[in-house]
């Protein structure tokens, strides 16, 4: 996602999709303790590298953090934590539609020297905050998948819900598009990306939007288990001669 003049208003808005009576400060024995990617792997790694492709905006480009801070490279961390012998391509890009990442996914997939095992597609929310036509949303994320599909490559979706402001008639609109499109194609689904941090002020950047350090570490908590349901099983390799 990407500032832009609605940004303030949509993201105080985006936090009544939540509980309101969440929390508005961490509990003082809050104590989030997360795989590192320096630390020692807690299980061997299994098998063959499985790549992982991301396409998304700024909540997979890791706006507001270091690189290796962002979505993408935290899940990898986490997954090896749990054998899995992950690596992430991060093609997420602070400030794209949806119409962008459909515009740059063939691109950034033929530049792969193998293809991926997965993908996870983020987008939209650029979409939503500019308050553009949830048809063209839909339409663009069709293509998506469509390609990924045609490349036989399994996809885990991350939806986005529209928030109150907008109206009920645009929500009606954009919030049934992520789980229709995965149905559609037999994709997993996140139903919303953000849920973990909504409400949680001390999980958010102080852009009232993107995900700090701590965020993502949540979101990565809350999402491991269903990246890793969708990977493939490993299998061992070979004994080394």
């Amino acid at each position: 996602m990407k500032w832009v003049g609605l940004v303030p208003v949509l993201a105080l808005a985006l936090a009544g999709c939540g509980s309101s009576d969440a929390p508005k400060a961490p509990p003082e024995d809050l104590k989030t303790q997360r795989a590192s990617a320096d630390a020692p792997h807690e299980v061997p790694l299994m098998g063959e590298e499985q790549r992982i492709f991301a396409l998304g905006d700024s909540l997979f480009a890791g706006y507001g953090l270091r690189p290796e801070e962002s979505y993408p490279m935290r899940l990898e961390a986490a997954l090896r934590v749990r054998g899995i012998n992950a690596r992430m391509v991060n093609a997420g890009v602070s400030g794209d539609t949806s119409a962008d990442g459909a515009g740059r996914l063939a691109f950034a997939l033929d530049a792969q020297d193998k293809p991926p095992v997965l993908a996870l597609v983020c987008l939209g929310g650029n979409d939503m905050l500019r308050g553009l036509p949830p048809e063209q949303t839909r339409a663009n994320l069709e293509a998506v998948l469509t390609e990924l599909k045609r490349r036989k490559i399994p996809v885990l979706l991350m939806g986005m819900l529209a928030p109150p402001n907008l109206g009920a008639d645009y929500r009606a609109k954009f919030d049934p598009i992520y789980p229709a499109l995965a149905k559609k194609h037999g994709a997993r689904l996140v139903p919303f990306f953000l849920q973990p941090v909504l409400g949680k002020d001390w999980l958010i950047q102080p852009d009232h939007l993107h995900p700090n350090k701590t965020g993502v570490e949540e979101i990565v908590a809350a999402t491991v288990g269903e990246v890793a349901k969708v990977l493939p099983k490993p299998t061992a390799l070979p004994p080394h001669r």
